[in-house]
């Protein structure tokens, strides 16, 4: 059946998620051992939807932190060296990859070994991996391990992972990232309509994902999964940014979907606002008074992995109801993998 482990992956996340968890628990006694206050910079990397995981996780940690944090395309690193980081200056590279097999990261990571005074930890789902054995430090995830070609459950596990990484790193009280698989099983089965229903309305031609702050990258994720599995027009913004040029796009075949968070909340959804006016069909996520409402009681920074299941689930539908194989998207395979 067309997309059935796509499916199942997407389904599947609540376990893999508190088992991800438990892989970290096992580690964070030597993950603890990095002392933030030790380096210049963090850098985050990966390719694909784990340089929109970089990016969001160094937003996070800048803003839980206080530490320098940046995410880049494990390209710009192992190609553009002296622009990614300073040879002089004590970086830690904190490299992701579902595989741990794609070449620009195994590139990056080798490349920053060689030129860079710092550390490197890799974060992936195969424990043999190139990437996994490249770590000063490492976090295996195998909870997060597919079989299809666009990444669900793997990036959510990777994703909570750096999360936790956060937490835990920011020396704050921590609080349990457990409930979050609850509140997820609970969204997919509660959304589940909601998700089928636009996904399968031939009506919607154009998505625009819109967040802000540490939810921006989530933002682009979630647009990757829309262009990957239905091949359809889909382009991530920042909220606010949104009227500075894209909203010329909307009409209404448009439909917005937006990532609200709670410190900002009223600014988000009077840009939601306007462009319903526009014609605009709106889907706002957020803990409370939304569309689709988390409930979770988790505080917000550890809690933004719940914008990613229903809108996922969504993806999925259209790309059966137009007839494509979401475990096999178009052109694309599971790893990038160079001869260089």
């Amino acid at each position: 059946m067309a997309g059935e482990h796509t499916f199942e992956e997407i389904r599947s996340q609540p376990e893999a998620w508190l088992a991800a968890l438990a892989d970290f628990e096992a580690r964070s006694s030597e993950l603890g051992g990095i002392r933030l206050d030790e380096y210049d910079e963090v850098l985050f990397t990966g390719c694909g939807s784990t340089f929109y995981l970089a990016v969001a996780a160094a937003v996070l940690l800048r803003e839980q932190t206080g530490v320098a944090a940046r995410g880049l395309p494990a390209s710009e690193i192992w190609l553009y060296p002296h622009s990614a980081y300073s040879p002089q200056k004590n970086t830690l590279l904190v490299a992701v990859s579902r595989s741990g097999t794609t070449t620009e990261t195994v590139r990056a990571v080798e490349s920053f070994k060689q030129k860079a005074t710092g550390t490197v930890l890799t974060l992936c789902c195969y424990p043999e991996s190139e990437l996994a054995g490249l770590g000063d430090l490492k976090l295996v995830l195998p909870s997060g391990q597919e079989r299809s070609i666009a990444q669900t459950r793997a990036f959510s596990v990777l994703y909570l992972a750096t999360v936790a990484l956060v937490q835990l790193w920011s020396q704050r009280e921590r609080a349990s990232l457990s409930g979050l698989a609850e509140v997820c099983r609970r969204l997919l089965v509660e959304y589940a309509e909601l998700a089928r229903r636009l996904g399968t309305d031939t009506r919607l031609e154009r998505f625009y994902f819109l967040g802000s702050g540490p939810r921006y990258g989530l933002a682009c994720e979630l647009s990757l999964k829309m262009k990957e599995m239905t091949l359809s027009h889909s382009e991530p913004f920042h909220f606010l940014e949104f009227r500075h040029g894209p909203q010329s796009m909307v009409d209404e075949n448009t439909l917005i979907v937006g990532l609200v968070s709670e410190q900002n909340g009223a600014s988000e959804r009077a840009v939601l606002a306007e462009m319903k006016v526009r014609g605009a069909h709106i889907l706002a996520l957020a803990e409370q008074e939304a569309d689709i409402v988390f409930h979770s009681g988790v505080p917000e920074p550890l809690r933004n992995v719940l914008y990613l299941p229903v809108i996922q689930l969504m993806a999925f539908e259209r790309s059966i109801a137009k007839g494509l194989d979401p475990d096999r998207p178009h052109n694309l395979t599971a790893v990038v993998l160079l001869d260089s």
